[in-house]
């Protein structure tokens, strides 16, 4: 296998692990639309890093992550509704970010690969901060399973059980903004939500545990990312929205076979 399918494949399945546990809390959360926000504002990360010549990975896992934390800030405000400020953030660091490089004629920046991912071309570096910050994601999320899990089936009741249920929220926020970050390369910005979604939407049909959930989700995305990568090379057709394609199958699949099992039960 040539280095830069290796490579691919590396880091695909890198964060597709990660993906799977967090995917699966979106999905019971209904936190969806957050992460496509985030997703929206790691193109903004991208902009700042390019204007103050910093490193990208960095500026895009600091600016997802400030924005978490304006995210739960704004939420304890009432006047507003969570998918309101969602619309909000996620537009507005779309809209400045892309109106920031318009602005930068020195810097040659490939929006598509940003947009939709550029997984054919992930270096040694990219799997680094890949695995450095999924293993740092998955050791925290293992870290605050319980509570993580308590609040999620009913928060109130964590919360009178002595839960720290704002801060495992604002926690969570901040490792999926971490693997918005380093998934960006991977499928990139418009598709990284739906690494998270599907593979934890069809991992529901058939676990009977949360853990199994997380487990079966994992496994699910790195079927995807290397179906994708397969359909890639097979029919010349774009990596990271192939994955997703693939993902879609699998979903389908797994709805189709547990409607079967369904039926004949």
């Amino acid at each position: 296998m040539d280095d830069f399918l290796l490579r691919a494949l590396l880091g695909g399945i890198g964060v597709a692990m990660v993906a799977g546990p967090l995917g699966a809390f979106v999905v019971w959360r209904r936190m969806a639309y957050f992460g496509a926000a985030m997703a929206h504002s790691a193109l903004l990360g991208v902009a700042l890093g390019l204007l103050l010549e910093l490193d990208l990975n960095v500026a895009v896992i600091a600016v997802c992550g400030a924005l978490a934390v304006l995210v739960a800030a704004l939420e304890r405000y009432k006047g507003l509704a969570t998918d309101t400020v969602l619309g909000i953030v996620a537009h507005v660091s779309l809209a400045v970010a892309l109106v920031a490089l318009a602005f930068m004629e020195t810097a040659r920046v490939d929006l598509f690969a940003y947009l939709f991912g550029d997984i054919l071309a992930v270096t040694r570096l990219d799997l680094v901060w890949i695995y450095g910050g999924g293993l740092t994601a998955l050791a925290a999320v293992v870290a605050m399973w319980r509570p993580l899990l308590a609040a999620t089936v009913h928060e109130e009741l964590a919360e009178v059980e002595g839960a720290p249920v704002a801060g495992v929220r604002l926690a969570f926020m901040l490792l999926l903004a971490l693997v918005i970050a380093v998934g960006l390369k991977v499928v990139g910005l418009l598709l990284i939500t739906s690494l998270l979604i599907i593979p934890a939407a069809a991992a529901r049909r058939v676990a009977r545990t949360p853990e199994q959930m997380a487990v079966i989700a994992s496994a699910i995305g790195c079927l995807a990312v290397a179906g994708g990568l397969y359909g890639s090379l097979r029919w010349d057709s774009p990596a990271g929205p192939s994955i997703v394609v693939a993902a879609a199958v699998l979903f389908t699949a797994v709805t189709l076979a547990t409607l079967a099992f369904t039926r004949r039960g």
